[in-house]
């Protein structure tokens, strides 16, 4: 892999490259590990004996921080692929086992937002234990109305803002 973890130099490369501090990588590392040995129930090692190929990723570290950088970076694939020196498949399946083990490693910890709800009366009652929920809905996709005067009424003016002028 051509990016590596060791030029991560400071807190604020640390930060800026998987959006965690050196001290925190390395507690979620220790989480890391153990989800990845409870969801194959074999070391990256022993799993990657198996391989045909060179993996890429043959460390927890790089695993998770290349999961953490690609998160935080937001590249394609292919400028994964360019960044890391693995061509964009690998990098897509890497990213998939990473966010799976990451994923594992936040539901076990208790760290995982609860995402499905069986009944509304479950959400409820969920919610009355934790902090308030903030839903950011100001860019929710919305059907246009086909009234005319209603549609009017609910014209936002943002997509051609030089009709909008008086």
């Amino acid at each position: 892999m051509k990016l590596l973890i060791t030029y991560l130099k400071t807190e604020r490369h640390w930060r800026s490259a998987t959006g965690l501090d050196q001290k925190r990588f390395d507690k979620l590392l220790l989480l890391f590990e153990r989800a990845y040995l409870d969801l194959f129930s074999q070391s990256i090692e022993q799993r990657q004996d198996d391989c045909p190929e060179q993996p890429c990723l043959n460390t927890y570290t790089a695993l998770l921080f290349f999961t953490l950088f690609s998160l935080k970076s937001g590249l394609t694939y292919d400028l994964l692929d360019l960044v890391t020196g693995m061509n964009g498949s690998s990098a897509k399946r890497n990213q998939d086992l990473g966010l799976a083990v990451l994923q594992e490693t936040l539901s076990v910890s208790g760290y995982a937002p609860k995402r499905n709800f069986r009944s509304s009366e479950e959400f409820q009652s969920y919610f009355q234990k934790h902090k308030p929920l903030i839903v950011d809905a100001t860019e929710q996709r919305t059907q246009r109305p086909q009234a005319s005067a209603y549609q009017e009424l609910m014209y936002s003016g943002k997509n051609n803002p030089i009709q909008s002028r008086p």
